[in-house]
C-alpha cells in the first residue's frame, strides 16, 4: 500500500484547508469554489478571445441550459447543475485525452470533492442518474456551442464530437466572455438565487 502524501491539502483565500483525499464540507466555501473556477480556462485555454472561457462561465451556461431542458425540477437541481464542475476549483480543468490517460484516481478525486461539495450544499452525496444524465446532456450541449464559437472547431467535427439528441437544443444561446471579477460576481449571484428558491420552496 502506497504510503500516503504527507501534504494533500490546499489552502483556500477563505483560509479554508481542503483535503484532497479526505474532502470533508466544513473546509468548501461557495465564494472560494465561484473565485477558482472563475480562474480556470476551458479548452487548456485554447480559445479565442481577450479574455479565457471559465470554468465558471461555463457552468453559468450549463446550468441554462439544464433549466431550459427541465424548467419544471426543483431547484436543487438547477444547483446541481451549477454545480457540476465544481471540484475543478481545486484540481482544475483537465481536457478528455488527459483524464483518460491519468485513469481512475483522478476520476475517483473529483468524485470525492464532489461529493463534499454536494453535502456542504444540502445535494445528495451521489446524485440520481437520471438527473446526472440530464445534466451531462447540457454539459454536452454546452461543449458543442463552445467548440465551434471559440475553440476553433469545423461544425461538422464539432457535431461528430459532440452529438446531440435535438439539433435544436443550441439555438439562441451565447457565450459570455468577461474578466474573471465579473464571472466570479455572476456564479455567486446566480447561486444566491438558486439557494434563495430553495429555501423558499
Amino acid at each position: 500500500m502506497a504510503a500516503r502524501p504527507r501534504r494533500a491539502w490546499q489552502r483556500m483565500l477563505s483560509g479554508r484547508r481542503l483535503d484532497l483525499l479526505d474532502p470533508t464540507p466544513f473546509d468548501i466555501e461557495i465564494e472560494d469554489i465561484a473565485h477558482g473556477l472563475a480562474f480556470v480556462a476551458r479548452w487548456n485555454g485554447q480559445t479565442r478571445g481577450d479574455w479565457p472561457y471559465s470554468v465558471a462561465e461555463h457552468s453559468l451556461l450549463v446550468e441554462e441550459i439544464f433549466t431550459r431542458l427541465e424548467p419544471g425540477l426543483p431547484p436543487q437541481w438547477r444547483l446541481a447543475a451549477l454545480l457540476h464542475d465544481a471540484p475543478e476549483y481545486v484540481i482544475g480543468d483537465m481536457i478528455s485525452p488527459v483524464k483518460a490517460a491519468l485513469g481512475a484516481e483522478y476520476g475517483a478525486m473529483d468524485e470525492r470533492i464532489a461529493a463534499a461539495i454536494h453535502r456542504r450544499f444540502g445535494l445528495p452525496a451521489a446524485l440520481p442518474k437520471p438527473i446526472k444524465a440530464r445534466i451531462k446532456e447540457a454539459d454536452r450541449i454546452s461543449a458543442r456551442i463552445e467548440a465551434v464559437a471559440i475553440a476553433g472547431f469545423d461544425p461538422a467535427e464539432a457535431r461528430r464530437l459532440f452529438p446531440l439528441r435535438d439539433e435544436s437544443a443550441v439555438e439562441g444561446l451565447e457565450l459570455v466572455l468577461r474578466p474573471p471579477a465579473e464571472t466570479r460576481a455572476a456564479y455567486l449571484a446566480r447561486f444566491a438565487g438558486i439557494i434563495a428558491r430553495m429555501d423558499a420552496a
